[in-house]
């Protein structure tokens, strides 16, 4: 990007900037991951803000470098606060900064929201695609009615074209409701989508189920309700007890990140002494090094943390459509000396 001060990106511009690139931002993504695993980056642990006396509310900085033709560097600051649902906010808010990997100097400043929620999204997809192999699941369970699972449900469609039959759940079932309708919209007509009673009848119903909820502890410990075989994405990492998760198939975006923050990574390699649970990355799978499954019939579980290189992938993206389409405001740099 030019050096002629910073572009500024609000949430109406990068929303449509990233309307209909599903299979863009898959590729993006899939480029990340491959560059990362061959050492192509630097990522920092991710910085944890939280706050006396509440264990629900956080701030989290993530730091990122990506090299391997993307040459970008810049960080995420997101804000995760629950309690917002019920005010009639998002629960998360957002801004991602970019820099030149040249001069150092901040480039963009983009609203990172959006940026967070479709790199997971495409990140969950990458992940589905790769474990099923080809196959198609007759229903695909979602587990927490949120922005996150919506965009999941969005970005399979994309990876998996002939998926259409959605099952939900939420503790709240007025919200589910809402997010059936929501996903009907959203999708299309042809798309399928109903509540389920319970989060077991979303298990024992879908050979594909994705958990996006802001659970701080597992509540999950069984998985004998799954079809054999099931792939399931633990997006929010703290929905499966380590002891449901220790006799699955484990692919992980970055061991050292995953096993972190006490997620069910961390309390599982906590729980074992080591992290021979875990079988590979996905970005092993996507280059061939490993195979997509582990051959035995077991559940498959894809357990991202979010990698600050997927952020910065994509809203170096965003920002280079943003100069083509002539959209965004630019200011001075700070100082001009």
């Amino acid at each position: 990007m030019a050096d002629d001060g910073i572009l500024i990106l609000g949430g109406d511009d990068v929303a449509a900037l990233l309307a209909g690139r599903e299979a863009e931002l898959l590729d993006v993504v899939e480029r990340a991951y491959v560059a990362h695993r061959h050492g192509e980056s630097s990522l920092p642990h991710s910085i944890f803000l939280r706050f006396p006396g509440n264990d629900t509310d956080r701030i989290i900085g993530l730091p990122a470098y990506l090299g391997d033709g993307f040459e970008v560097a810049g960080m995420k600051w997101i804000a995760s606060f629950p309690g917002n649902v019920a005010r009639g906010m998002e629960r998360a808010s957002a801004v991602l900064l970019l820099n030149s990997c040249a001069t150092g100097r901040p480039e963009a400043i983009l609203e990172g929201s959006l940026i967070s929620a479709r790199r997971t999204a495409a990140s969950a997809a990458a992940a589905a695609r790769a474990l099923l192999e080809g196959e198609v699941p007759e229903r695909i369970g979602l587990i927490g009615t949120g922005v996150i699972n919506l965009e999941i449900a969005r970005f399979l469609r994309t990876a998996l074209p002939q998926a259409r039959r959605f099952l939900l759940f939420d503790l709240d079932a007025a919200r589910a409701s809402r997010f059936a309708a929501s996903l009907r919209e959203a999708l299309g007509a042809e798309v399928e989508a109903e509540p389920a009673a319970s989060l077991e009848a979303v298990l024992a119903a879908c050979p594909l189920v994705s958990f996006a909820t802001t659970a701080i502890r597992p509540h999950v410990a069984d998985l004998s309700l799954c079809p054999p075989g099931a792939v399931l994405l633990h997006v929010s990492l703290r929905d499966l007890a380590p002891e449901a998760v220790l006799a699955c198939d484990n692919v992980v975006d970055d061991p050292d990140h995953v096993c972190r923050a006490q997620t069910t990574m961390h309390l599982a390699e906590q729980a074992t002494g080591g992290r021979d649970f875990i079988r590979c990355t996905l970005a092993d799978i996507l280059e061939g090094t490993a195979p997509p499954r582990r051959g035995d019939g077991s559940i498959a579980i894809f357990n991202p943390f979010g990698l600050g290189v997927l952020d910065i992938a994509v809203g170096q993206r965003v920002a280079l459509w943003a100069q083509e389409a002539g959209r965004g405001t630019r200011i001075p740099f700070f100082s001009q000396t």
